[in-house]
């Protein structure tokens, strides 16, 4: 059977917890929420937990905040982590007081953290490697799990747009719509945006610098940041896709100051930037990664890099 062993590690734990990256996106929370429906659903007496950081962008989705689980919960637990590519991006790093882990993800490898994985850069999202997964055990997927996997589903394929989309991309999304649940309110909810936002788009955007090869660039201070009335999340990730589509850029990058280190969001409208974030620590999709560096001068030699990989290119 396919799949054979992220059931076997199912069946052999009473008490799963499901874990994913930080600062989380829709496929992240996606295919925590809907793998913690697909679980409770199918195997109704294990005991099934989601932890994790949370974000008001997607506040709207179902089961948003996570659960709270003292440690003694992870004694003789199986951690599930999803859509995760390194064990420092992991929330709430706990998963490792486990008895045992179990990755499933769609980025591009950079070594193993669990002792069994499923990674699969085919799929488009996690939600849809889950999906898969669900498909092919031969799970019951209820509207709440379906829900949640196709808003993970959207939001990683940019709404169907980007070209990791795939005739399979769309067959699961089928067979996710075939329960009861409101697509249209997942769309709304989406795109809804105050107009707060939207200035603040604006002004991101009339701050964009570029480097002699055009990619696109712009940096916040932590000054800056504490001075906007909004989550670092919606600064950094946010804001990072304010500079798309701008004609004649390839690449754009958004830097972020925090009390961390500043947060870098790549993004490529065709050529493999995942190396230059792994260099620096990160790692993601080929168009489309992140890494957390020390301080501005490492931001700026990570934007070096991006610069000199469009003069190699052209």
């Amino acid at each position: 059977m396919a799949f054979e062993n992220i059931l076997n590690e199912i069946l052999a734990h009473d008490t799963i917890i499901i874990h994913r990256h930080s600062r989380p996106d829709g496929d992240a929370l996606g295919s925590q929420i809907g793998m913690k429906h697909l679980l409770r659903h199918n195997f109704p007496n294990k005991t099934v937990y989601a932890v994790g950081d949370s974000t008001d962008y997607l506040a709207f989705m179902e089961d948003e905040p996570m659960d709270t689980i003292p440690d003694e919960a992870y004694n003789g637990a199986l951690a599930m982590i999803l859509d995760c590519g390194g064990p420092k991006l992991v929330s709430d790093g706990r998963y490792a007081l486990a008895s045992r882990r179990l990755r499933m993800d769609h980025h591009i490898f950079s070594g193993q953290f669990a002792e069994t994985e499923l990674i699969d850069t085919s799929f488009e999202s996690c939600c849809g490697l889950i999906t898969q997964v669900a498909v092919e055990l031969g799970w019951e997927i209820n509207a709440p799990a379906a829900k949640a996997l196709y808003t993970g589903i959207v939001t990683d394929s940019g709404r169907f747009r980007y070209d990791s989309t795939t005739a399979r991309t769309h067959r699961l999304a089928a067979k996710l719509l075939e329960q009861d649940f409101d697509s249209d309110e997942i769309f709304r909810n989406l795109y809804a945006d105050s107009f707060e936002n939207k200035k603040m788009k604006a002004e991101f955007l009339l701050k964009t610098r570029f480097t002699p090869n055009r990619v696109a660039y712009i940096c916040t201070t932590k000054e800056e940041l504490a001075a906007i009335n909004a989550s670092t999340f919606t600064v950094s990730r946010g804001m990072v896709n304010t500079m798309a589509d701008i004609k004649g850029t390839e690449i754009w990058a958004n830097f972020t100051e925090t009390e961390e280190g500043v947060l870098c969001e790549i993004r490529s409208a065709r050529l493999n930037i995942n190396p230059i974030a792994v260099k620096y620590g990160g790692g993601g999709h080929a168009k489309a990664s992140g890494a957390t560096v020390a301080d501005f001068d490492a931001a700026m030699r990570l934007l070096s890099d991006l610069d000199e990989l469009i003069g190699e290119n052209r």
